[in-house]
């Protein structure tokens, strides 16, 4: 482990790029001679007899001396890769044009105040706004791009006081998932109080203006505090003007060991919620009545195995969304009294459709899946069905939530050719209207966007969304970027980013798939992506690329793929089982080491969807077959790689990444460049500045075109 970090020599041995009619082509040849020295350590772990080395394991360490020169020669050599892609900074031109504009959200009111976020264009963090009542004049609330210098610490999570005096907000630093909380009176934004620090994965819920339910971690045991395990989530309620140290211990800690503890409450403040997981499906759910202050918390369910939340109550009647024998979601009504499952009867039944309700104005909002698009009906309080609400088109609709007394609501509506439109939405007429309408630089008319369906590896149908230019031709030559997830029961619905205007504007193909190990159809459609069954979703993911080049949208040598976190799993696993089919890949802030994924913050509560490799031999054997790190051969012609993490992300620490790019360079006998970049005072995505990501989503697009072979034409 002594060993230096190798010298870095990095080469252009070709011509500075031509403009040919207006175009900027690739540099011929960019030569990486060679990778950064990473020293091979003699770590070895045994798993049931099997020996199984681990090289890089050093690299976990992510404050050691050595991790650190290791990720410093690693930026150089993939930024002085970038600087040589000659369309590079025009890419980086094009989307800053692009994403200047005025971005809004939809206002919501909190007391006398009517609030909204608004980002005047480039701003690194979305601004705060608000006005008294809905004419009074608009001023600057909180502004986040003042919390640092470098816009770096976001606005993580906001919560009023029922009456809207006053104010808990979260922060985040440098992208980590580690919050700190801050009480402010709302008429005058004086501080109240001390700021409450270590907590993590916490919703904000007020009880009266007394204080407010928080969850909170004690700071690792072992290791950093990015990095090392965190096990007993508390659920505290912090009263105003006391110091955290005395704040009250309500649920958790060493009696329920690796749980993740969330809390709210009814709009009327009656019931306090509290929803206890051990993995990321499935939760214990308990109420408390707080209407008298010697109730005890009851529990409703006992285990772990289905999914539960009460959305609302009448009286004593609450109202419970549930997948327990409804694999595609219900919602129940039962006696708070006596809220045992035996006793719970159907409100709104399970239909073919995924369900995700929402309330507002004493309305229910069923959100379904359809094909893995919107479809939204509403209901009285009787279960009986009001209306199917009328959209502006095939796509994704969000946001059907309001407060009980709310006579209208906003929604926000998009698809991959439909920029964000916000909707004005009456709820007693079910009357939209055109709120705010996006003003980015793109012109529907001019693309198109359709679902296809395909047959997986297994003869399973799988939906995708294709979109590009209308007229486009389908002669294989398309530049194209495959993305997918698949994991966790998060549905992939049709989105607008204003990123993937670079490769539209550019005649290629953005495809999205909906893979098993999703949400999109349901329970069972994620369970068959599970465990096990994981390598359902690769296939899935394999027969897509096959489907786009079967029907010429594209080749392999112009297909690039996309993912993060499990996406980054997908993408590891894909590129690794069939090199030769993908030109580029980015796999971003992967899970990439499927043997040691739990040993880290809070990566042991993934294991319902991957199981773990303590589990038993089987279960290790799976998971070692397509962990991304374990996969990689020596000699094999890899496609060129992107790996991209951050150093702050503490939710699928950097290690992952780290390993895996360092034996994918050493094994790599390709002429294609396998390249890790780590942004800086970053994390797993969220808060993340405007102009970080402008930098990120150029480097990408300029990596894919340069080792795709496409000429850029400015706009």
């Amino acid at each position: 482990m002594s060993k230096p970090i190798g010298v870095i020599v990095l080469a252009a041995l070709a011509t500075t790029a031509c403009h040919h009619q207006h175009g900027i082509v690739p540099a011929s040849d960019i030569v990486l001679l060679p990778y950064p020295e990473t020293p091979v350590g003699d770590v070895v772990d045994t798993y049931f007899g099997n020996k199984v080395p681990d090289p890089y394991r050093w690299l976990e360490n992510d404050t050691s001396r050595d991790t650190k020169a290791w990720i410093k020669a690693q930026n150089e050599v993939t930024n002085r890769y970038l600087e040589r892609i000659p369309f590079r900074k025009a890419i980086y031109d094009r989307l800053a044009e692009l994403w200047n504009y005025e971005k809004y959200t939809a206002p919501f009111k909190e007391g006398s105040y009517t609030y909204f976020y608004k980002n005047d264009g480039l701003q690194n963090q979305h601004v705060l706004y608000r006005r008294h009542g809905e004419d009074g004049e608009v001023e600057i609330f909180l502004d986040p791009n003042k919390f640092s210098e470098d816009g770096t610490t976001s606005l993580a999570g906001i919560a009023f006081s029922k009456d809207g005096s006053l104010v808990a907000y979260q922060i985040s630093e440098g992208g980590s998932d580690w919050r700190k909380i801050i009480v402010i009176r709302a008429e005058d934004k004086s501080v109240v109080g001390d700021t409450l620090v270590d907590v993590k994965f916490s919703g904000l819920a007020w009880h009266g203006n007394s204080g407010f339910y928080y969850s909170s971690y004690d700071k690792p045991r072992e290791g950093s505090a990015l990095a090392g395990i965190t096990d007993q989530h508390k659920l505290y309620f912090h009263r105003l003007d006391t110091p955290q140290d005395k704040d009250v211990l309500i649920f958790g800690g060493s009696h329920t060991p690796r749980r993740y503890i969330d809390a709210y409450l009814t709009d009327d403040e009656r019931f306090l919620v509290i929803s206890a997981a051990n993995t990321t499906t499935g939760n214990e759910l308990y109420i408390q009545d707080l209407s008298k202050p010697d109730n005890a918390i009851i529990q409703v369910v006992d285990n772990f195995e289905k999914n539960h939340s009460v959305i609302d109550h009448t009286d004593d009647t609450l109202f419970i969304y549930t997948n327990l024998d409804a694999p595609n979601g219900r919602i129940v009504a039962v006696d708070a009294r006596n809220p045992a499952v035996e006793n719970w009867q159907d409100l709104i039944p399970e239909t073919a459709n995924v369900l995700s309700p929402s309330t507002g104005g004493g309305k229910i909002f069923a959100n379904y899946l359809k094909d893995a698009t919107s479809l939204v009906h509403q209901y009285n309080r009787k279960g009986e069905l009001e209306r199917v609400i009328e959209l502006p088109d095939v796509g994704s609709a969000s946001g059907f939530s309001a407060k009980p007394g709310d006579m209208v609501l906003y929604y926000s509506f998009t698809s991959y050719i439909y920029p964000p439109t916000i909707f004005k939405y009456d709820i007693r007429t079910g009357k939209s209207e055109l709120y705010n309408a996006s003003r980015v630089d793109f012109d529907p008319s001019l693309y198109e966007s359709r679902q296809v369906f395909y047959h997986s590896k297994d003869g399973t149908e799988i939906p995708m969304i294709i979109t590009h230019k209308k007229g486009l031709k389908l002669d294989g030559n398309n530049p194209t970027l495959l993305y997918g997830y698949g994991g966790f029961n998060i549905s992939l619905t049709p989105s607008f980013s204003t990123s993937t205007i670079i490769l539209l504007e550019q005649g290629g193909v953005y495809a999205v798939a909906n893979l098993r190990g999703g949400g999109e159809y349901g329970e069972q459609w994620h369970l068959r992506g599970t465990k096990h069954q994981k390598q359902n979703v690769f296939d899935d993911f394999i027969a897509a690329a096959e489907y786009l080049i079967r029907e010429e949208y594209t080749a392999p040598g112009k297909l690039g793929i996309a993912g993060g976190s499990n996406g980054g799993l997908l993408v590891g696993a894909a590129m690794t089982q069939r090199p030769e089919l993908f030109r580029v890949a980015f796999p971003a802030v992967g899970v990439l080491d499927m043997l040691r994924y739990h040993k880290f913050t809070a990566g042991a509560g993934w294991a319902y969807d991957y199981g773990t490799a303590d589990d038993d031999e089987a279960m290790f054997t799976c998971l070692y077959t397509y962990s991304p790190y374990h996969a990689l051969k020596q000699g094999t012609a890899y496609p060129a790689t992107l790996v991209m993490t951050a150093d702050h992300d503490d939710r699928v620490v950097p290690a992952h990444s780290f390993k895996f790019a360092a034996r994918l360079q050493q094994f790599h006998r390709g002429a294609l460049p396998v390249l890790i970049r780590i942004e800086t005072k970053a994390g797993h995505g969220a808060g993340k500045p405007t102009a970080m990501i402008i930098a990120e989503q150029a480097d990408k697009w300029a990596f894919l075109f340069q080792n795709t072979g496409v000429t850029y034409n400015p706009q």
